[in-house]
């Protein structure tokens, strides 16, 4: 429920009424003086519903910008004629608590915070993420994603869009680009100095670290999280949810893939950094496709039935922009994941083979120990390079053939050129029971067969 004060100019009192009384409004006027002459206050709840009907009949009725409209959250109305009045919205088919598209524009531009404030809150967020990706730490991933003030410019670029909010639309892309290139800068300054310092995590290799690595090598399921975060982000602002845990959403979908682009363009890895660019890219439009989308489908549509049909075409537009260049990016994405089903099928081919394999009776003594598909490492799209068989046994130097027998076995599950490298480990055995206390690994003792043209 709401509660509408509207302070009606001189000569505009009696419109406002009868507006009121046609609609069945209980109201209360009063007479009110102020420095710009004499006005009248009407004061009145309204079902939620009925916001934003009443104040597009009264922008109708000529009560445009002269006359100020302040909408307040009701906690409870005891009247008869109220409950009679929101059965009739109910009825009319506008179930639920839709927010008004005016306090919709209000909310959106709430949550857009100065851009100075706004500067501030992303360095810091891309300092803390660029951080949690070297140390490889997920929770500190996560607190970057909390304090990044995302949410108000996804949004308000999209609501501004639908109502013919220029001013709204411009801010929320301004924000969202100025953004993320900030995070991206200031990734690439934090990384230059881990760099300078020697911190580097997990070796020469700094896609290794997990946090890191999905975000280089993205694939189709990074779609789900930008588009249900503008579903999710509008849905939270007509629908009353919590903004706070949306804004997380659609900040995890931006904020450590930028500070991945930051951190591969400080180390030289340039495919890796398209990776992270791209997924950057992707969410970006993934996140405003959906949301305009959420938009347009709850029936949200400027002021003035000779609005629509003028805001129908941009809307369009940008759906059409962000749509068309969704598809295109998405075709990499869709690579990646065609090789990420294709990596766990042959593990899965390679481990049966290579028990099955182990045994044969010549091979008494030796076991699987693990089976690892690796990649070729080179990023954004990444392929098969080759099978790395662990094999234990109880005597040192590994078996004649064997790394022949198992590539005669694999091969048949690869489309593509394929290594095979088994690699001995001696195992020690001590005590009566034979039981075994150490593994000993004897340098590399690799047999390698590769297929040729």
């Amino acid at each position: 429920m709401r509660y509408l004060e509207i302070t009606v100019p001189e000569g505009k009192r009696r419109a406002v009424l009868d507006v009121l009384e046609d609609e069945g409004f209980d109201y209360v006027v009063s007479d009110e003086t102020s420095g710009r002459g004499e006005a009248a206050v009407v004061r009145f709840p309204v079902p939620t519903q009925a916001v934003e009907p009443l104040l597009d009949r009264l922008e109708r009725a000529g009560i445009g910008d002269d006359a100020s409209v302040v909408v307040i959250n009701a906690e409870t109305v005891v009247s008869e004629e109220f409950t009679t009045l929101r059965e009739r919205y109910s009825r009319g088919g506008q179930t639920g608590s839709r927010t008004s598209r005016q306090v919709l524009r209000t909310k959106a531009d709430e949550l857009t915070p100065p851009f100075a404030i706004y500067t501030v809150m992303l360095l810091i967020s891309a300092v803390v993420a660029t951080a949690g990706l070297l140390a490889d730490s997920p929770a500190v991933v996560i607190g970057a994603m909390v304090i990044a003030p995302l949410l108000g410019p996804a949004l308000a670029a999209n609501v501004g869009i639908v109502t013919g909010d220029g001013r709204l639309k411009r801010t929320g892309f301004t924000y969202q680009i100025a953004g993320v290139t900030m995070v991206i800068v200031a990734s690439v300054a934090l990384a230059m100095l881990a760099r300078l310092a020697g911190l580097e995590p997990a070796g020469v290799d700094i896609v290794a670290a997990t946090e890191l690595e999905e975000r280089v090598a993205p694939n189709l399921f990074s779609l789900a999280v930008a588009l249900g975060a503008g579903i999710a982000g509008i849905l939270s602002l007509t629908r009353g949810f919590s903004e706070a845990i949306v804004g997380v959403m659609i900040a995890a979908a931006l904020i450590p893939p930028s500070a991945a682009v930051g951190i591969t363009v400080a180390w030289g890895m340039s495919g890796a950094a398209i990776g992270a660019a791209g997924l950057v890219i992707v969410n970006l439009l993934s996140i405003n496709l959906a949301a305009l989308a959420t938009l347009w489908i709850a029936g949200y549509r400027p002021q003035g039935l000779f609005e629509v049909s003028p805001t129908r075409t941009p809307t369009y537009t940008y759906a059409a922009i962000f749509g068309v260049g969704l598809l295109v990016l998405a075709a990499p994405l869709a690579s990646v994941t065609l090789l990420d089903f294709h990596t766990t099928e042959l593990e899965s081919a390679a481990e049966d083979e290579v028990e099955a394999v182990l045994a044969q009776p010549r091979y008494d003594g030796l076991e699987s120990d693990d089976v690892v598909v690796e990649l070729d490492g080179d990023y954004p799209i990444q392929s098969v390079d080759r099978v790395v068989v662990t094999v234990s046994e109880r005597e040192p130097g590994p078996e004649s053939g064997l790394a022949d027998r198992l590539y005669e076995a694999i091969r048949p599950h690869s489309d593509g050129p394929l290594v095979v490298e088994v690699q001995y480990v001696v195992a020690e055995e001590r005590g009566e029971n034979a039981t075994e206390e150490a593994t000993i690994e004897r340098g590399r003792r690799t047999a390698a067969a590769e297929s040729r043209p």
